[in-house]
């Protein structure tokens, strides 16, 4: 079982019945994201709770579920296709997903995530860079990741319930959208709501894509590192964009750092510890030191008048160009 499995329901589409489809994704991943923004910041609002934390928490949960079922679907078989799509997924959600977002509008950087989080991100990236060059992915290492997993969330948690509310309160006072009142109940069922709009839609668009791939050639592993990694990074860019506009950049960073920690920590380990990950060669010299670079570059982009700029984003978009394209051409045999 392969990246085809992906596109089994849609091998019988034509062309145009595929692209209807994709459509359709894209819708639904509109709505989605804006369901999931809403009701995970009311549930920031209704328990003051600072809402950089829910983007890092429940927003990253629900939009690395697409990754989730991808990874364990794959690793039936295929566990090498996994650790391409946690590799492709972070480094889109870096590049093209937070380079998109400050393109649209400016990300102002809570201070929490320079301080705390993105230094996390960056040394479970080195762990995990380490665990691959010392053999791969097993049972060990898949455990030792979930229950950092735990650490994290009981960290979160903890965090969580030492925030002003004051403070927490004052974030949704300048530069927001107005914060319609919504019961804590209501708001989680948003959020469900949204997270499956999000799944449906990047299920369409990955199943299609992966068809239209595969019947142009294109190998599963680079299917793997691109269409599928962006795919199913879809969600997170759903979010991001429903965020900013809504003004919550902090909930848009927020995600993005949340989100690579948990599919490495969270979907690396359970994957990891269900079947192993197999580490081809080529990850090792480009995928893994490109995901390094760009989450030590995260920190320095935050440091930097606490503020992702335009420029920036353009910086993170050609960047992450720059590297799908290094990796096309060492998956088509052109450099390795």
């Amino acid at each position: 079982m392969t990246l085809a499995l992906f596109s089994l329901p849609y091998l019988n589409f034509p062309l145009w019945a595929l692209l209807a489809v994709m459509l359709v994704g894209f819708v639904a991943l509109a709505f989605g994201g804006d369901w999931l923004t809403h009701g995970a910041v009311a549930i920031s609002s209704n328990l003051k709770i600072n809402p950089v934390v829910i983007g890092l928490t429940v927003v990253s949960i629900a939009t690395s579920m697409p990754e989730m079922a991808t990874s364990l679907i794959a690793a039936e078989d295929n566990p090498g296709i996994a650790l391409g799509n946690i590799l492709g997924s972070n480094i889109a959600n870096i590049g093209l997903i937070l380079g998109i977002a400050a393109i649209i509008s400016p990300l102002k950087i809570n201070l929490r995530l320079i301080r705390r989080e993105v230094p996390i991100l960056i040394l479970v990236t080195l762990l995990f860079s380490v665990f691959a060059l010392g053999g791969g992915f097993h049972r060990f290492e898949g455990m030792v990741l979930l229950g950092l997993t735990v650490a994290y969330l009981v960290y979160m948690v903890r965090g969580a319930k030492q925030q002003d509310s004051q403070a927490v309160t004052d974030e949704f006072v300048e530069g927001t959208e107005r914060v319609e009142h919504k019961s804590t109940g209501k708001a989680l069922l948003i959020v469900a709501l949204g997270a499956g709009a999000l799944a449906l839609g990047a299920d369409f668009l990955v199943g299609c894509s992966v068809e239209i791939a595969t019947r142009m050639g294109i190998s599963d592993l680079f299917i793997g590192l691109s269409i599928v990694a962006i795919g199913t990074s879809l969600p997170e860019l759903a979010a991001s964009i429903a965020a900013v506009r809504a003004g919550h950049g902090d909930l848009c960073a927020g995600n993005i750092v949340g989100s690579n920690l948990f599919n490495m920590l969270l979907i690396g380990g359970g994957v990891s510890a269900f079947a192993g990950m197999d580490v081809y060669d080529e990850l090792l010299l480009i995928e893994f030191p490109a995901l390094v670079l760009l989450s030590v570059l995260l920190l320095w982009i935050f440091k930097s008048g606490h503020i992702v700029s335009r420029r920036e984003g353009v910086l993170l978009l050609f960047l992450y160009l720059a590297i799908l394209s290094i990796s096309g051409l060492s998956q088509f045999g052109y450099l390795f």
